[in-house]
């Protein structure tokens, strides 16, 4: 099914069609909010083949790269915190988000000092090291969009039928199109916007449709396979050749108008909304989620709520926040490739397999 998606002469058609809708403008920005649309633009080398005024920016897809860092370095005090109380708490926590750096270290170095630091695939993982180890608390540090939060929430509707009491997690889930909203009334310049297939997947295509609604942005759900992208890029240039500002959903074979009901419920069901800090972006209204009241007892905060000082976001000179911002791409970076890799990060988009800046690195992209 996947192969038209993926086709060469497919793909060239729609690029040589995109040139000639392109001409007369003088730049066309689009952006994109989603790590896997990154790494299929940027492996597929999608901006070598678009006309010089068509730029694809990357905006804050990358939900590890957007977690504060009060919040790591709390969970890394809670771990420390209990253990001297006599608890014995196992972390688990995701491969990208174990290595994300913070003024205090990560939970890589945590887990150097010997305490029990665990990375797993998915929260169904953290589930069942804590049905294994019914002598220990389990806490699951919990970052991610709305893609990740439904299986969370999923996970905590199982975990309260069965009774699961050594099992909790810390809340730092984002919701994607506040954050949308947030860079358009910063002042972040775009004229179009590719919105996430994972995302969408969950909350709809009317997720996104107060955007156009309220703003005039023209929008365009993709998927994640080299044709999707360049559909996506076709299809905005047309609306905004034709002073359109209609939302159009590409990834049909994946996405519907109303999303995942089911996940819906089940993420209100355990969260309320929040207004929430952003790694490098700051307070942005409404973009957080909490557990509420009625299910705080499997929130680990409700336990241990250490005091933390406020941190910095970046190290000097880090370019990460404007990267996340669309205002930047990597390769402008002074530190990027240089005193910044995978092996020795500075900023949280060069460690998550979903920064630019670690997809940037891994394909040699320099554009």
């Amino acid at each position: 099914m996947l192969e038209k998606f993926r086709d060469r002469q497919i793909a060239q058609k729609i690029v040589r069609k995109i040139h000639e809708e392109a001409k007369g403008f003088e730049e066309l920005r689009f952006m994109h909010v989603c790590g896997t649309h990154e790494d299929t633009v940027t492996r597929a080398g999608i901006r070598s083949l678009l006309p010089e005024n068509v730029k694809i920016m990357s905006g804050p897809g990358c939900p590890v790269c957007i977690t504060p860092v009060e919040d790591i370095v709390k969970m890394m005090e809670i771990m420390k915190q209990a253990y001297e109380e006599g608890e014995r708490i196992i972390l688990t926590t995701f491969g990208d988000m174990y290595r994300i750096p913070t003024p205090r270290g990560s939970f890589a170095d945590l887990k150097s000092e010997g305490y029990d630091v665990r990375v797993v695939y998915s929260i169904y993982d953290a589930y069942k090291i804590a049905k294994e180890n019914p002598d220990k608390l389990v806490v699951h540090f919990s970052p991610g969009f709305e893609t990740t939060t439904a299986p969370a929430a999923g996970m905590l509707n199982a975990v309260v039928e069965e009774g699961l009491e050594n099992f909790k997690i810390y809340s730092v889930h984002r919701l994607t199109p506040p954050a949308v909203e947030a860079l358009v009334k910063g002042g972040t310049r775009f004229h179009g916007l590719i919105d996430p297939g994972h995302v969408s997947t969950i909350i709809g295509v009317k997720g996104w449709a107060h955007i156009t609604e309220k703003y005039g942005i023209p929008q365009v759900v993709a998927g994640f396979e080299p044709v999707d992208m360049l559909l996506a890029i076709l299809l905005l240039i047309k609306m905004v050749k034709k002073g359109e500002a209609k939302i159009l959903n590409e990834y049909t074979r994946v996405v519907k108008w109303e999303g995942n009901v089911k996940a819906q419920e089940l993420i209100d069901k355990f969260f309320e909304v929040k207004d929430a800090k952003w790694r490098a972006l700051g307070i942005i209204p409404e973009s957080g989620l909490e557990l509420r009241k009625e299910w705080r007892e499997l929130e680990i905060r409700t336990y241990y709520d250490p005091e933390v000082p406020k941190l910095p976001d970046l190290e000097k000179g880090c370019l990460c926040g404007a990267i996340l911002r669309g205002l930047a791409l990597p390769p402008q970076c002074p530190h990027f490739g240089k005193t910044c890799t995978p092996r020795h990060p500075i900023g949280p988009c060069m460690v998550s397999y979903e920064g630019t800046c670690s997809i940037f690195y891994k394909y040699g992209a320099l554009f």
